[in-house]
């Protein structure tokens, strides 16, 4: 395993002398989801803490190029083509030089993450690791947690206390230059003109947020009429994911009981929920809003959930477990546990975090879909509660509550670290990559 940052002193962060221990810092205090209503310090003048200390990049030599750790451009004249789950091979020349599959006119992927304690969300450049925006997630008393990207490269992020607020990824479709530059830029919420939208609403939990896929238009090279799917209490709703309009409200019942904690799409915009207050995990169809759903696995407290390239859900916390269209059984895979979220990488494999809260070592795992037996065991500097996958092939682990976050080439090992954070908390699709990559299924019985 090997540790690179850009900080001048190292050993600072303990990254130079062998020790872990001074990387678990105090970022936030009550973003933990735990039902409460999370943080609700005053964002102002908070992002000063991270002047001038976004890391990147190797220290061998100084450069801030990253070849060990995922793909970079093209030295020839070759067409890069998109080729990522049920994407179109779509020359990326002809799709203003977009890569990694999601992005169209955005030539760079990013990855969205909420700073839960500051009621922000930062954006940050999977390739170069530097941050390029931070934007409030509400007017106030957001607490915002998940992220969802679209296929576009845009995002959306859900506030616990309630409320949804849609940012542009390309600055050419803002509504003006007045836009945050980064993590020390703050803008005011009236000043910011990259948010596309803000869709409010009252709710005791507002936590899951999914984009569908829509419809890719070979014109444009782009996704056009994506919906949204969220979650306020005991309803799902449908947004329209340019306006930000509710479309469609289907209520899962629930007795007044649900806790939606989790949620994804798959190919075909069907949204996958766990609700942990009742009825376990649940379906909504696309198509015609009928609702299905079954109990959770005994054994697993599920947090987490994504969707495999077969369309299969998986749900993770004190385990991993996928659940099978075919039988609408249970297969759980044996000896993981005390982890958050959960992605797979497009193919065989599905990365989880270990040891939550200093329960052991901290690993990032990875486990095989099909036979469930653990592939991957690579040490990390703290326990993550968020995973992500982006279009170069690295893994991403957000810390809990905390200032951190990491990029991990899973072939080399080596680990790339953002520091400045403020009290982050997000385990969904952060990057698109989960979406682009997403099967469609219907379960048989």
């Amino acid at each position: 395993m090997k540790l690179r940052t850009l900080l001048t002193a190292p050993c600072a962060l303990s990254i130079a002398c062998g020790s872990f221990d001074s990387l678990n810092g105090s970022g936030g205090s009550s973003g933990a989801d735990n039902g409460s209503s999370g943080s609700t310090a005053d964002p102002s003048g908070a992002a000063a803490d991270t002047t001038g200390s976004a890391s990147v990049g190797a220290t061998e030599g100084g450069s801030t190029a990253n070849a060990e750790a995922g793909g970079g451009d093209a030295s020839d004249d070759s067409p890069v083509y998109w080729d990522v789950g049920g994407i179109p091979d779509t020359p990326a020349s002809e799709c203003g030089g977009g890569k990694g599959g999601a992005v169209s006119g955005v030539e760079l992927s990013y990855i969205w993450i909420a700073n839960t304690a500051q009621q922000t969300i930062s954006k940050i450049n999977t390739e170069t690791m530097e941050e390029e925006g931070r934007y409030r997630a509400k007017p106030t008393n957001g607490d915002p947690s998940r992220t969802s990207v679209n296929l576009n490269g845009d995002v959306a992020v859900a506030n616990r206390n309630g409320g949804v607020a849609k940012f542009w990824a390309n600055p050419d479709d803002c509504s003006g230059s007045n836009t945050s530059s980064g993590g020390t830029d703050v803008l005011a919420w009236d000043e910011e003109d990259c948010r596309a939208w803000y869709h409010d609403m009252t709710c005791n939990s507002n936590r899951p947020v999914a984009w569908t896929r829509g419809v890719f238009s070979e014109a444009t090279c782009s996704y056009l009429d994506a919906k949204l799917w969220t979650v306020c209490d005991s309803n799902v709703l449908l947004l329209n994911g340019d306006t930000g309009e509710t479309e469609q409200t289907i209520s899962i019942g629930g007795g007044g009981n649900a806790f939606v904690y989790g949620g994804a799409a798959d190919a075909d915009g069907n949204f996958w929920g766990i609700d942990m207050g009742g009825i376990g995990l649940f379906r909504v169809d696309h198509a015609d809003y009928s609702v299905l759903s079954w109990p959770l696995p005994d054994q697993v407290n599920s947090y987490g959930i994504t969707v495999d390239k077969e369309g299969r859900p998986w749900v993770c916390n004190s385990g991993v477990a996928r659940f099978n269209l075919d039988t609408s059984t249970w297969s759980q895979a044996a000896g993981v546990s005390n982890g958050g979220g959960c992605m797979t990488d497009g193919d065989g494999i599905i990365w989880h975090s270990t040891n939550f809260l200093g329960a052991g070592p901290a690993n990032l795992v990875g486990i095989n879909i099909e036979t469930l037996e653990l592939e991957h065991t690579i040490p990390i500097p703290e326990y993550v509660h968020g995973i992500s996958v982006d279009f170069q092939g690295n893994v991403w682990g957000v810390s809990f509550q905390g200032n951190n976050a990491y990029r991990v080439d899973p072939d080399s090992e080596t680990i790339d670290i953002f520091t400045t954070l403020i009290g982050a908390y997000t385990y969904s699709d952060m990057t698109g990559f989960a979406l682009s990559t997403a099967g469609g299924g219907v379960p048989q019985n």
